[in-house]
């Protein structure tokens, strides 16, 4: 417990650094979401002392001194209330992210899930199967794909299946006759163009699994412990599960962490070539609107999710390894 609340405290510390840090580093980037604003109506005419004051009271632009901007800030935050959107005026920040979030988690989040446990296990497999064919092929399919990035696997997809073959949808998360519901037929429909991103991910990310645990399991099978195991006869699948791969998969886990609080922001490139409309492509059409309020509220809550994980596999070391909660 004391491990836990130790680590509870870091998270909360840390937290509170990164809202932090979310509030100040937008106010301190020359110019103001009004002048973006205006940028555009000058296009039609001049702008007038009250139509830029009506502009800022419209788009919500904090005032006050900065203390008082910080504490509303995080009234905000607790209320997930971070204003309107400039891009998609009028809807709400919060609206929006609600909308895309369940489809980047789904997409990404659960494809990661998968390509983890099946990269681990079939690394497992190849060390205790070393210099077999067991062992080579999945080592020079894991090398070979892990050299294609995201973006490009993704093209190559597209191309190949979408266009030529026809076998999967081009874009979007749903067909253009579909409504979102909670029914079979929509579920079947979105599960089928979610195929072709879910696979680009799962080719280019299961490689590093399959390399990682593969190495650090042949290290650890050279252990004393590993070797007494062994000499008591225990099975083999007994020593390389629950003796070897329990201390080999700390690394592995490690880099779960990382992948999975990057789930939120990690699938800018993959959902902007399919056009999927999760948190990565809502944050690359942030970026291109100068939409400060959803930038900030996205940036947050990558942030948040990365901190999340981190605690998590925190808590997960803390079981497999006793050492760490001295």
């Amino acid at each position: 417990m004391r491990y836990i609340a130790r680590k509870l405290g870091l998270f909360v510390l840390t937290l509170w650094a990164a809202v932090t840090l979310n509030f100040l580093l937008p106010r301190m980037m020359p110019g103001s979401p009004t002048d973006a604003a205006i940028a555009k109506l000058s296009q039609n005419g001049p702008i007038t002392a009250a139509t830029r004051a009506a502009i800022e009271a419209q788009l919500g632009v904090p005032n006050g001194n900065l203390w008082d901007q910080y504490v509303n800030y995080l009234h905000q935050v607790v209320t997930l209330d971070f204003g309107v959107s400039y891009t998609f005026y009028p809807q709400s920040v919060s609206e929006l992210i609600g909308q895309a979030f369940p489809y980047t988690v789904l997409l990404v989040g659960v494809v990661t899930v998968i390509a983890f446990v099946i990269g681990t296990l079939i690394g497992v497999l190849a060390a205790w199967r070393r210099n077999t064919w067991a062992d080579a092929l999945p080592t020079l399919s894991g090398s070979f794909l892990s050299t294609f990035p995201y973006f490009w696997t993704a093209l190559l997809l597209l191309f190949f299946l979408g266009y030529v073959l026809h076998w999967f949808p081009t874009s979007g998360a749903y067909g253009p006759t579909a409504s979102p519901a909670f029914s079979w037929d929509f579920t079947v429909d979105a599960l089928y163009h979610a195929l072709l991103p879910a696979l680009t991910i799962l080719l280019t990310s299961l490689g590093g699994w399959i390399l990682g645990m593969r190495n650090a399991m042949i290290g650890t099978l050279g252990d004393d412990y590993v070797t007494f195991a062994q000499a008591n006869g225990l099975k083999g699948r007994t020593v390389a599960l629950r003796y070897a791969a329990r201390n080999a998969i700390l690394p592995n886990l490690t880099g779960f962490g990382l992948a999975l609080g990057g789930v939120v922001g990690g699938s800018i490139l993959v959902e902007q070539v399919f056009g999927y409309p999760g948190i990565g492509y809502l944050l690359f059409n942030s970026v291109i609107g100068q939409d400060y309020p959803l930038m900030q509220a996205l940036f947050l809550l990558i942030t948040v999710s990365v901190l999340i994980a981190n605690f998590i596999v925190d808590i997960l070391y803390g079981v497999l390894d006793p050492r760490t909660r001295r």
